[in-house]
């Protein structure tokens, strides 16, 4: 078993139970297309479950570094 696991949310929660919304916002997730990845304990893979009609799952090995916003240009 690998120890993270990446969830992107591919559906709406628009018509679900506010279980199910309240699930994906403690995963940490916003809305359609949104990810995260999560460590793969049994607490998560519970969540995970209950949603798993509104995401995608994938098992992996490493998280990768958070992307940097650029600086706006022309600022001082």
């Amino acid at each position: 078993m690998k120890p993270h696991l990446h969830v992107v949310q591919i559906r709406s929660t628009i018509g679900q139970a506010h279980e199910m919304r309240v699930t994906l916002e403690g995963l940490g997730l916003r809305g359609p297309h949104s990810e995260v990845f999560v460590k793969n304990t049994p607490s998560f893979r519970g969540a995970v479950k209950k949603v798993m009609h509104l995401v995608t799952v994938e098992e992996v090995d490493s998280v990768p570094a958070p992307k940097k916003k650029a600086a706006a240009a022309g600022k001082k």
